[in-house]
């Protein structure tokens, strides 16, 4: 592996650009190679998504393929993406560029010794000289370490160095912008069979940095190597298809705008109503998904800030990927961003292949064809004179007998509205990109033909399978399969199925096949479609696919607690916050597997490891108030959700985004995996409870057999120990016990601090006078036990005048003698981990 710039090139990067000495020898870049991905049917009739790579040299393409994967199988998983896959056509294009890297990337990436631009720790500065092939530029990263916004450039400095590179008549100045039309001019619209002006076209350019970044339009971009990479694309996407703009609070990460004052905004998805009620009233914007369950967590309703403001614009949910990447969209974004799938981006037309309009012989066979979604069957109506006739995708007139004149008409529908899947609720039948309806032409599409007096001519022999659904990966195992077949003007082909060899009946001819409905048994399975001509029934032809029915898993790891409670479900104790590490897995080796989690039942958000951290090792870390990476706050547990501008959790409680409220408690997680085929794995999930506090640092550590114990100054720790005898802590002094047995009774008078993990204390417990913390999680208290007098010392300021003082803390512990509680500074609290109190309960521990 090499760096172009520095060997054989003789090129020498520098902050003025590049140099050739005269005497190297230059090998020319490559030609750009465009790949399909995946064709799932002609380019005119599908929304084509066009993956360019820019920054990868000619030795890294392989990491560019890698890239492309995860981004596609993170695309895959997400709805409409998922659900509309089909609908689609993928063809990456491989550009080697000179340099490695983005300029002015604001954390200068370094190469690292596999090749990948990763985090490596080491720094090269936010060089403005990079040649690259596509040009791209972090917007003012030279300057602003904030940077995220990555552009196509102009021309980079010294570019005509880079001359000897480029085949004879590309201009080695291009901006970016010319550097895409060449290419998609010259390589791509040949492949493709449309020009790169088409409406269908949608490009995405992947660069080749870990630095997170990206932006949307028709030619969107995204990080190839940021952890968030995937996620950046997805809402750059909602962006250029869906027509959405951006929800978060902010127009630079950092600075704290008013709130917003003007009127009614025009995008479909901000508001400036409060009431989602009134909304509902007066029937504007998004008024019929008022008070649904958001598919990103929360319920629908009018969620202050949005826009670029963090108030006076309302959103429709809490948290959706146009406000933080990671959730998916909420209904408002899919109900928008299915019909720009569906209508081909522009066009507003959903497509629709069918016979030949006009006038038909009497006993012709009509036929029509469409997409395919993956888990619901478009509708085919046939009618003649408003009685319907057929269902399928064919009809077969001669058994009609219709006389000449007759009128028959196909209604071929996307059933998505209220009465159907109930993804789009908007009944218009306007195409625009902000108001297409479920009976709009995105959706519904019409065909009639006249019947004349002509007899159909007889078709020759012939069966072919003329599409399919992708036979290039097993098919999930609740998905639709199909195929289109040729088309006779006399007869109907026939269609048969078999599912691991065995024939499986098909009355009604159908070109599709309900896996779903299948009942199949968990495992790999083979399904064949077979078409054969009725008049000549040894003429046939088939296609197979292997069909994925073993569901994947993301197996857990999480950081050592301070105990675990028990309950029906892992259940560890900790301070602060944790750490948890998914392995996403599944039985088909080689493509990347998706990982999910879910706070609370809050939306599930897409797993990537950890901001600024290396994938795939780090983990991803929940602490009460999250953690702050580049003015955004990740794995927040408390207000808000799991991401958040770090600023919103400053502002003040009186401010109409303020009110933050850190997240201690105890928090149900739930993760799952996605393969690539698309199959949704059964979640795990458990429970971690996040306490206020810290343990003091041992002075002196006792494990094994002890006597009595007493603690008269510092910090003694009992670790894996057994005390015999009584344990005494004087004033002053402090006692933290974990995984021990204490066969005599616990007494302290006026210690610092009092906590016990995971431990046994057999006889009577008395704690008194305590001056700073007392803490028991996951322990057996059999004797007494008396908390009286005791002084917790908030370990959050900003919880505790929000959420309320709290006194000594009893969390997920069992007290089978009697339980008092009185004179402390706040009641007793478990923070949400139940403790199991068979005694007598006296004072304020009485409402535990």
């Amino acid at each position: 592996m090499r760096r172009l710039l520095a060997l054989a090139a003789g090129l020498v990067l520098a902050a003025t650009g590049l140099a050739t000495p005269a005497h190297a020898a230059v090998e020319p870049l490559p030609a750009p190679k465009v790949v399909p991905i995946q064709v799932t049917g002609p380019t005119t009739e599908r929304l084509n998504l066009i993956i360019m790579g820019d920054g990868y040299q000619a030795d890294q393409q392989s990491i560019f393929r890698a890239d492309v994967d995860r981004n596609l199988a993170v695309l895959w998983a997400t709805e409409p993406y998922r659900s509309y896959r089909d609908y689609i056509n993928v063809f990456a294009v491989e550009l080697a560029s000179v340099d490695y890297g983005v300029r002015c990337d604001p954390d200068g990436r370094v190469r690292s010794p596999d090749g990948t631009i990763r985090d490596t720790g080491v720094r090269e500065g936010p060089i403005d000289a990079k040649n690259t092939a596509l040009r791209m530029i972090y917007q003012n990263g030279c300057a602003d370490p904030l940077s995220r916004g990555t552009v196509y450039g102009g021309a980079p400095v010294n570019c005509q160095a880079a001359a000897p590179y480029y085949p004879a008549g590309v201009n080695p100045c291009e901006t970016g912008n010319q550097a895409f039309n060449r290419i998609m001019d010259t390589y791509v619209a040949p492949v493709l069979g449309i020009p790169r002006t088409s409406q269908n076209v949608q490009s995405l350019a992947i660069f080749n940095t870990f630095t997170y970044g990206g932006i949307g339009g028709t030619q969107a971009t995204t990080s190839g190597g940021s952890p968030q990479g995937p996620l950046i694309s997805m809402h750059e996407l909602g962006h250029s298809l869906g027509t959405l703009v951006d929800e978060y609070p902010y127009s630079s990460r950092d600075v704290i705008r008013p709130c917003y004052t003007g009127g009614e905004p025009s995008s479909f998805h901000h508001t400036i109503y409060t009431d989602p009620q009134k909304m509902v009233a007066d029937q504007v914007k998004w008024w019929r998904w008022v008070g649904e369950e958001s598919l990103s967590g929360g319920t629908i309703g009018t969620h202050e800030g949005g826009g670029m403001y963090p108030c006076g614009q309302r959103r429709p949910s809490e948290h959706s990927m146009m406000r933080w990447i990671g959730f998916d969209l909420d209904q408002i974004g899919r109900e928008h961003m299915v019909a720009r799938i569906t209508g081909m981006r522009n066009a507003g037309q959903m497509s629709v292949r069918s016979s030949t309009a006009g006038t038909v012989a009497r006993d012709t066979v009509l036929w029509a064809e469409s997409g395919q979604p993956k888990e619901h069957n478009l509708q085919y109506t046939w009618k003649v004179g408003g009685t319907q006739v057929g269902s399928n995708q064919y009809l077969d007139l001669q058994p009609l007998g219709l006389p000449a004149g007759t009128v028959v008409s196909l209604e071929v529908r996307d059933p998505v509205g209220p009465a159907g899947v109930d993804w789009v609720r908007n009944p218009s039948t306007n195409n625009a990109a902000a108001d297409s309806g479920f009976n709009g032409p995105r959706f519904v599409q019409t065909r009639s033909w006249t019947v004349g007096s002509a007899t159909a001519p007889v078709s020759p022999a012939a069966a072919d399978i003329t599409s399919s659904t992708m036979t290039s990966q097993p098919l999930a195992a609740d998905e639709i399969a199909f195929v289109e077949t040729n088309h006779f003007a006399d007869r109907v082909p026939l269609v048969s199925w078999a599912l691991d060899g065995r024939a499986v009946a098909n009355p009604g001819n159908l070109l599709t096949f309900d896996l779903g409905a299948a009942g199949l048994t968990a495992g790999n399975h083979k399904l064949t479609a077979t078409v054969s001509d009725p008049s000549s029934p040894s003429v046939t032809d088939s296609v197979t696919w292997n069909v994925d029915n073993t569901m994947p898993s993301a197996p857990r790891r999480l950081s050592a607690p301070l105990t675990t409670v028990a309950d029906t479900v892992e259940h560890p104790v900790y301070f602060d916050g944790w750490d948890m590490w998914l392995t996403p897995t599944d039985d088909q080796a080689g493509r990347y597997v998706v990982g999910q989690l879910r706070v609370d039942h809050d939306g599930w958000y897409n797993y990537f490891g950890f901001p600024e951290q290396p994938m795939p090792n780090s983990p991803f870390h929940f602490s009460h108030s999250g953690t702050v990476v580049k003015a955004l706050t990740y794995g927040n547990l408390g207000t808000g959700g799991l991401s958040r501008a770090a600023f919103e959790q400053t502002l003040p409680d009186d401010h109409p985004s303020g009110g933050f409220v850190p997240g201690f408690g105890t928090h149900v997680v739930e993760h799952r995996a996605i393969d690539p085929s698309g199959n949704i794995g059964p979640a795990d999930s458990y429970k971690a409870t996040v306490l206020p506090g810290s343990s003091p640092a041992c002075t002196r550590t006792l494990t094994g057999t002890q006597g009595s114990v007493t603690v008269t100054s510092g910090v003694t720790c009992l670790t894996n120990a057994q005390v015999s005898g009584t344990v005494t802590v004087r004033t002053g002094a402090s006692l933290v016990v974990k995984n021990s047995r204490l066969n005599g009774a616990l007494v302290s008078a006026g210690a610092q601090a009092v906590q016990l993990f995971g431990s046994t204390v057999t006889m009577s417990v008395q704690i008194t006078g305590t001056r700073r913390d007392v803490t028991i999680a996951g322990s057996t208290l059999s004797g007494s036990v008396m908390l009286a007098n005791n002084t917790q010392v908030t370990a959050n300021d900003r919880f505790t005048r929000l959420a309320g003082a709290y006194g000594p803390l009893l969390v997920g512990s069992k007290v089978t003698g009697s339980l008092s509680c009185s004179g402390n500074n706040a009641p007793v609290k478990d923070f949400g981990a139940k403790n199991v109190l068979t005694g007598s309960r006296t004072g304020d521990c009485a409402k535990l």
